[in-house]
């Protein structure tokens, strides 16, 4: 038995009483009510169970790599598709785990442990079985030595015990963590034979052993991964695994900029992507590849929550610890212009940390969220209970006259005048000054003419775009003072949120915790969603965590998109049932019959690539009566001046 001295959660707030009865065994586990899958179901709805395995998907990757060990706060990590959990999500359900690596689960009504008995079948690449020494020694190995977010996702657990060879039971010294079960079920789980005998805590570019449906093939450092189908992969016949991971090979090529994976797609030397930027996606694909359906161009919906996209605010930069000029910056950024210039249209503007979903809040706060945020009403702004919350607008012309009047007024509040065309601090004298970080040339568009604005302020704003590596490890440490995040969110959030938003989170390198926000307003509000037992009192915390984020001003929303943008080569299919996520190609299949037809027209490179048809050479017909008529004119040109000269 292992018994962690983890950091504590602080008790949370009263929610209702949860479930009562004996101990639960079972196939799944759902956060809220019952999984929607039956025991002994065949496979998901939304797969095609006779999708047909073989072919390859090529796809860019911006940026580089320089390690395989995923798991620690060092190095620039690509995926190798070899790590499992003992649990496996559905796609079509708020928050329910099926067995992956465990064939059963067995908790109380209180949710206080949970025990997992592992599949017999379950097996490492090297043959060897998976077994509860591996999931203990993996559970004790990330939340000492991993990255610092399994210790704050997994902090409420007090102890992991082997049962049996294929056994394991971890207890929760918080009880009314709820999600726990479902968190120690996404654990990644480990070769405890393997790692003994490596550096867990090194970066490494030799693919670690693993046990799931790929593995690293070959590799150049920074350059490609090529991911190849285990061919005799023990899960494959599991009803959560049917029908998915169909592709014999994956490739990853990896570019310095999008421009250049935009046109290597269009040249046929990558199958599929996802297009993140609007400008391309509006002009970019004016291509003939594009019109004769060869490469196509689709919308994908999806109903996920987009999260927050915003430019991030370091308050640990003593420039950003007023709210007051937090609120005043955000009154620079023109998004209408933005979206209308630069966007074509294509976006909404992003009002809550859970947008594109029931969780995000909106109007005043009423119910079970007013209840809520009334406990703490005197700990908190005042337009909590008074306003909604709603991003500073413009007309679009781009020139926010009206706005940097109201950001001029909120800088003053806060003590900032300026002197001689520069905006000071009233008392110390400190210029306002602040730099914005990029990893992509291609975000300076977006940037510059919010700099315009501040600059208008009197604010020495600038931006800097560094490379990918560089970016990465700045991040780590908060060595920023703005830069642009997307904090993604989930039908169901939960403990996650800790490493979003938690006081404890602040000072904790590698956390998610960018803004540097520290209340124990937020820290409580985290630790009643862990607590709620139904969905009601899920979506009531949530909102209020939302309000109560939104008026601290620690980021300026941006904007986000209620689909995927995805162009692929006419050479693959997908299950006809869309499912929640969008784009899934874990779901997609090599279509054997298009490749053939598409191989055949790929030839013509001259219609495939981007640059327009070349006209044919002229013949030899031409070409002379061209040098013919040449001599004549140069003929006449030259009795001319002979004639002029007499």
């Amino acid at each position: 038995m292992v018994v962690f001295g983890l950091i504590q959660a602080k008790p949370a707030p009263a929610v209702a009483e949860c479930g009562v009865g004996g101990v639960r065994k079972a196939h799944a586990i759902a956060m809220h009510g019952e999984p929607k899958y039956a025991e002994g179901f065949a496979h998901f709805d939304y797969v095609n169970p006779e999708a047909p395995k073989g072919g390859s998907l090529r796809q860019g990757a911006l940026g580089t790599f320089d390690s395989f060990n995923q798991f620690i706060p060092k190095g620039n990590a690509a995926a190798t598709g070899s790590t499992e959990t003992l649990l496996s999500s559905s796609e079509d359900e708020p928050y329910s785990l099926y067995g992956l690596i465990a064939e059963r689960i067995e908790w109380p009504a209180d949710r206080s442990w949970v025990v997992f008995t592992l599949r017999e079948i379950a097996r490492w690449h090297d043959g060897r079985p998976i077994t509860a020494d591996d999931v203990v020694f993996s559970f004790e190995t990330l939340t000492t030595k991993g990255s610092p977010q399994y210790r704050f996702i997994y902090r409420g657990v007090s102890a992991v015990e082997k049962l049996a060879e294929r056994r394991v039971k971890f207890t929760f010294a918080d009880a009314s963590n709820r999600e726990l079960p479902l968190l120690v079920g996404q654990l990644p789980i480990l070769p405890k034979h393997y790692w003994e005998s490596h550096d867990f805590e090194k970066t490494t570019l030799e693919p670690p052993l693993g046990s799931g449906p790929y593995r690293v093939r070959r590799f150049e450092a920074g350059r490609f991964v090529e991911l190849e189908r285990v061919a005799d992969y023990w899960g494959r016949g599991l009803p959560v695994n049917v029908g998915q991971n169909n592709f014999d090979l994956l490739r990853t090529d990896y570019f310095r900029d999008d421009t250049a994976i935009r046109l290597a797609l269009k040249s046929g030397d990558l199958d599929l992507r996802l297009e993140n930027q609007a400008k391309a996606w509006a002009l970019d694909y004016d291509v003939p590849a594009v019109e004769k359906g060869w490469l196509n161009r689709e919308r994908v919906e999806h109903r996920l929550p987009t999260g927050m996209q915003a430019f991030v605010l370091n308050t640990r930069r003593e420039v950003f610890r007023d709210p007051k000029v937090r609120e005043a910056l955000a009154y620079a950024f023109d998004y209408e212009w933005t979206n209308k210039n630069l966007f074509f249209g294509e976006y909404t503007r992003t009002r809550s940390y859970f947008s594109n979903s029931d969780l995000a809040s909106s109007g005043l706060p009423e119910g079970l969220e007013l209840e809520i945020l009334e406990r703490y009403r005197g700990r908190l702004p005042p337009r909590v209970f008074s306003e909604e919350y709603v991003p500073p607008s413009t007309d679009g012309s781009g020139w926010p006259r009206d706005n940097l009047r109201r950001a001029f007024a909120l800088l003053a509040e806060a003590g900032w005048e300026v002197v001689g065309n520069r905006l000071v601090h009233t008392e110390s004298g400190r210029p306002f000054t602040f730099q914005f970080l990029l990893v992509s040339p291609d975000f300076e568009r977006v940037v510059l003419p919010m700099i315009r604005n501040l600059k208008r302020l009197g604010i020495d704003a600038s931006a800097r775009v560094v490379d990918s590596s560089q970016y990465i490890n700045r991040l780590r440490s908060f060595d920023f003072d703005a830069f642009v995040f997307v904090w993604g969110q989930t039908e169901t959030p939960g403990n996650e949120q800790r490493v979003f938003w938690s006081s404890a989170a602040a000072d904790q390198p590698d956390s998610r915790n960018f803004a540097g926000i520290r209340d124990p307003v937020v820290d409580e509000l985290i630790e009643g969603m862990t607590a709620a037992c139904t969905r009601e009192e899920l979506v009531a915390w949530t909102r209020a965590l939302d309000r109560v984020l939104l008026w601290g001003f620690y980021v300026i929303p941006n904007w986000y998109l209620r689909s995927d943008r995805v162009l692929y080569w006419d050479k693959y299919d997908r299950p006809a049932v869309p499912v929640k996520s969008g784009v899934s190609t874990g779901l997609w299949w090599y279509d054997a019959e298009r490749a053939e037809a598409l191989e055949r027209v790929m030839d013509q490179l001259d219609v495939v690539a981007e640059t327009p048809a070349r006209a044919e050479p002229p013949g030899w017909g031409w070409t002379i009566t061209w040098i013919l008529a040449g001599l004549i004119i140069l003929y006449w040109l030259m009795r001319r001046a002979l004639r002029a000269k007499d």
